[in-house]
């Protein structure tokens, strides 16, 4: 049988078993605690900072949402407000022209007539530019597809090329900005016609110029006359006689 001894492993050299006193143990359980307590005050601040940060969520989505409601109406209320401010103001010019076709009818001329119309005009376009609106200048302007549209074309020898001629109807500016182009004849300078090239000059048929192409067809040779064949015929004859 084995001894005792021998069934006993043997120990590791490296493993050390340390044992800590009370006081040790008590100073790392203090240590934990105020670890405990470190993150349970974050966690309490952490919690705190959630809930105010939904509360405000809950605001500005509240807010947005009666701010989404409010929007269109505010809108529809200042369109309307625009809409009376332009009233009112053209209401003195329909006065006004209302006052001179009434007095047309008594008028001893027509310059008198004329003249209340004209004051009418002038008074609307105080009452356009009151609201940012101005007449857009194009007759002697250099054309401008932006602000002029091109009725139609007209050649003036006496202006420069593509500047305005005559206007058909004027055009209106809103603030610098084009609501209404006018509409315009535009000047059209025809280009000079370029002079024709003369073309290469013929060779001249001297005496000693070798005949071209057209000579040598012309220059045929030429069948023999009936006095030559007249002349074969005797030459042959007397041949014969002579034999």
């Amino acid at each position: 049988m084995m001894s005792k001894k021998g069934k006993d492993k043997p120990k590791d050299p490296q493993v050390r078993i340390e044992v800590k006193s009370a006081e040790q143990l008590q100073a790392e359980l203090v240590e934990v605690r105020a670890q405990v307590e470190t993150l349970s005050a974050q966690a309490q601040t952490l919690s705190k900072e959630k809930a105010d940060t939904f509360a405000q969520l809950q605001r500005v989505s509240a807010d947005y949402a009666n701010y989404q409601k409010r929007v269109p109406k505010q809108v529809a209320d200042t369109v309307a407000w625009e809409k009376e401010q332009i009233i009112r103001s053209i209401l003195p010019v329909l006065d006004n022209f209302e006052h001179t076709l009434a007095q047309a009818a008594k008028a001893e001329n027509v310059e008198a007539v004329l003249k209340g119309v004209t004051i009418i005009y002038d008074q609307m376009l105080g009452v356009l530019r009151g609201h940012g609106v101005e007449q857009s200048a194009a007759k002697g302007e250099p054309f401008d597809p932006a602000r002029h549209e091109a009725m139609m074309r007209r050649s003036a020898p006496d202006q420069p090329d593509g500047v305005v001629l005559e206007e058909f109807q004027k055009g209106y500016l809103l603030h610098g900005r084009v609501i209404r182009p006018s509409k315009v004849i535009v000047n059209k300078l025809e280009s000079p016609a370029a002079p024709s090239e003369p073309g290469p000059a013929a060779p001249a048929q001297g005496a000693g110029a070798s005949p071209g192409p057209s000579d040598a067809k012309t220059q045929q040779p030429q069948e023999p006359t009936d006095g030559g064949n007249q002349a074969n015929k005797s030459d042959s004859e007397q041949h014969h006689a002579d034999v």
